[in-house]
C-alpha cells in the first residue's frame, strides 16, 4: 500500500489539504501530526479532499474525527470532498456522514456560500 500524502493549499474557505493514499493505523499518525499547524479563522473550513484515497480505516476515520474536532475548537468546522466509495460505505456506517458536510468534489467545497441580498424593488 501507498503511504499518505498530505498536500496543503489556501481556498476561499479556508485550508484544503489533499489526501493521497492509505490513511490507516500507520499513517493516520502523520494527519494528526499535520492537524498541529493549521489555523482556522472563525467560520473557514478546514477541507479535506479525499479523491485520491485509496484505503481508509478505523484508525483513519478517528483522524477524520480528530481534524474535525481541531476545527470546531477553532471555531471552525471541516467538510470532506471527493469521498470514494469505500470510504463514504465506512462513514456512513459510523455516522461520520452525519456530521461532516461532504461534497462530490474539492471545487464544490471550497465555492464560498451565496450571499443573501434584499431584494430590489
Amino acid at each position: 500500500m501507498s503511504p499518505l500524502t498530505i498536500t496543503a493549499r489556501d481556498a476561499a474557505t479556508g485550508p484544503l489539504w489533499e489526501l493521497t493514499g492509505v490513511l490507516d493505523h500507520a499513517t493516520a499518525p502523520a494527519l494528526r501530526t499535520a492537524l498541529d499547524h493549521p489555523t482556522l479563522a472563525a467560520g473557514q473550513l478546514l477541507i479535506l479532499d479525499l479523491a485520491g484515497l485509496a484505503f481508509c480505516d478505523s484508525s483513519g476515520i478517528t483522524a477524520l474525527r480528530a481534524a474535525r474536532n481541531l476545527a470546531i475548537e477553532q471555531s471552525g468546522d471541516t467538510a470532506l470532498a471527493a469521498v470514494p466509495a469505500h470510504t463514504a460505505r465506512i462513514l456512513s456506517i459510523v455516522g461520520q456522514d452525519r456530521v461532516c458536510t461532504i461534497h462530490p468534489e474539492a471545487s464544490a467545497a471550497t465555492s464560498p456560500a451565496p450571499q443573501c441580498t434584499a431584494p430590489t424593488h
